[in-house]
């Protein structure tokens, strides 16, 4: 008789794939990179931990929100023996990840607002931007859309 999927304490790379919804190539990668870990069975296969899944969405949420892979391993590996967040460790991660996180929320919104307006790219082609960056006054800030970039710089 069949376990249910639900009741299985290993997963096979198809079925974390299909409850995750990762795909089966990003789990793969996951592996490789170290944030997730399966055991081989005699045959060769895959098998994850049924809390591989807490793992899975806690990786995908961060990447969700720019969370860089790297990142997200460092906060892992600081589990002890690698193992499953709970609640408590989420709020201590996502605690860390608060400030960078509202860093760039307001780089977005400062895009967003300014995204009609010049940029300071040069390119002085919009009536708006030869009164916000006459002569292009910008340019001696250095290159690229200057508003943008010095936002992201302070």
């Amino acid at each position: 008789m069949d376990v249910p999927t639900w009741d299985k304490k290993e997963l096979t790379v198809g079925e974390l794939s299909a409850r995750s919804g990762a795909a089966v190539s990003a789990l793969h990668f996951y592996e490789r990179k170290g944030l997730i870990s399966s055991r081989r069975t005699t045959g060769n296969q895959r098998r994850y931990a049924r809390a591989t899944l807490r793992r899975v969405a806690l990786i995908r949420i961060a990447q969700r929100v720019g969370i860089p892979l790297a990142q997200i391993k460092e906060a892992l590996d600081e589990l002890p023996d690698g193992r499953t967040p709970t609640k408590k460790d989420w709020e201590k991660l996502s605690r860390a990840w608060r400030k960078e996180l509202d860093e760039r929320i307001q780089a977005l919104q400062q895009i967003r607002d300014d995204f009609t307006d010049c940029i300071g790219c040069g390119c002085l082609s919009l009536n708006r931007c030869s009164l916000a960056n006459t002569h292009d006054e910008l340019g001696g800030h250095g290159s690229g859309p200057r508003r943008l970039v010095e936002v992201e710089a302070s």
